[in-house]
């Protein structure tokens, strides 16, 4: 193997080695492991155990920083959940994130998320 090979197959490798997966009819998840979560997800509702399923809802953790004129300074900071649902029997709802590797960035939004909005995440 050349070098120039070896650097080419260390470019093609993903950082955390998550390959981007598209179910037929389900669209496109970050993993293998959320893809199979979704479908998990989508029996339960199915069943009535849960409701309200949705996928890469967004909540704002930092608003956007904006001088006098209007432009932005800094961009807003978002957390974006994987799934959201609610437990049909207690009716609570569910903040749920696929996690392989909880990186500094995640810690420091799930602990803002909790915080602004008093939300647990539930990671799988």
């Amino acid at each position: 193997m050349t070098i120039d090979e070896y650097k080419k197959l260390q470019r093609k490798q993903k950082k955390y080695r998550n390959v981007k997966v598209i179910v037929a009819g389900l669209g496109r998840f970050d993993s293998q492991k959320e893809a199979n979560r979704w479908c998990e997800l989508l029996e339960l509702e199915k069943h009535g155990v849960i409701n309200n399923l949705k996928r890469q809802k967004r909540y704002e953790l930092i608003p956007a920083q904006r001088d006098d004129t209007g432009e932005t300074i800094e961009r807003a900071v978002s957390y974006v959940a994987d799934f959201v649902f609610t437990i049909t029997d207690s009716g609570e709802t569910i903040v749920e994130d696929c996690k392989g590797v909880r990186t500094r960035d995640y810690i420091i939004k799930r602990k803002l998320l909790l915080e602004k909005y008093g939300i647990r995440i539930t990671e799988t």
